[in-house]
């Protein structure tokens, strides 16, 4: 039984991996290895199936070498990336650290309807609130700017979720042990919560920078200008006669926000497990 659920797991696996093998293989085959592959996909009017295969018959570099050499449009779109998710990120850790602090172990009139509010924030698309963030961004003048991006995720509701189910575990005890030593609030913030709902604040770093890093929804109702479009936009304006420079870019784009998640695995594993428990 054991083996027989071992080999539907391998398959399952398999399946998963798939697609970031076709990639791989994709992006180290030639030109014309993928024209004859990829033909009835990439001309009109041309009947049949496309093909493809795992093991190129001449792997070639050439494509990662004019995505990372020859494409200064392509770094210039990765900075912004960068630019993002960075500004992104730390906006997130200041605003959502205290809110999720904040509403773990402080009583004040209106919490719990606040809270829920949060909670119906999280929910929405961001679809619903995309005609009051593009009018709100154009009366305050951050449209067509990295800011425009920025700004609005620095008030992110799902990391204080996250960040508020750590928070809630650490024992009042604890707290007021550290009251009664003469330790003041702030003192006890970044002492005590900090440090002891550090799983939860990485966890909500790595599930943000996945967010971040791959938008593309804002950055296309929001940003105008081509030089500031991030990396997620570079992809789809590739031509699909430039087939294997758009897998080498996936590649290239997809190795980064592989390793952010496999460095911090085991705190979003820890994350994901702490939404699904009542706190």
């Amino acid at each position: 039984m054991k083996k027989i659920t071992c080999f539907f797991l391998a398959i399952l696996a398999f399946i998963f991996v798939f697609p970031i093998l076709f990639l791989a293989a994709g992006s180290i085959m030639g030109n014309n290895e993928l024209t004859d592959m990829l033909l009835p996909v990439m001309m009109e009017g041309v009947k049949g199936y496309d093909s493809w295969k795992l093991f190129p018959e001449y792997p070639t570099l050439k494509h990662y070498v004019e995505v990372l050499m020859d494409s200064p449009e392509f770094f210039v779109m990765f900075w912004n990336s960068v630019k993002i998710t960075t500004g992104a990120l730390i906006g997130e850790l200041l605003v959502g650290m205290p809110a999720a602090w904040g509403f773990s172990k402080f009583d004040f009139p209106g919490k719990n309807i606040l809270f829920t509010l949060y909670i119906a924030l999280m929910m929405m698309p961001f679809q619903v609130m995309l005609l009051g963030n593009y009018l709100v961004l154009d009366k305050i003048g951050l449209l067509d700017s990295l800011w425009g991006i920025i700004l609005p995720a620095f008030f992110s509701t799902f990391p204080i979720f996250i960040m508020y189910r750590f928070f809630k575990g650490i024992p009042l005890a604890l707290l007021e042990a550290a009251r009664l030593d003469g330790a003041g609030e702030l003192r006890l913030f970044f002492m005590i919560a900090i440090p002891l709902g550090s799983p939860g604040v990485i966890s909500a770093i790595v599930l943000g920078f996945l967010e971040y890093w791959n938008l593309i929804e804002q950055p296309m109702a929001f940003l105008k200008t081509k030089e500031l479009w991030p990396l997620s936009l570079y992809l789809p304006n590739i031509d699909l006669k430039q087939a294997g420079v758009a897998f080498a870019t996936s590649i290239v784009a997809l190795v980064p926000a592989v390793l952010v998640f496999l460095a911090g695995q085991d705190y979003l594993e820890q994350g994901i497990i702490s939404t699904a428990v009542k706190g």
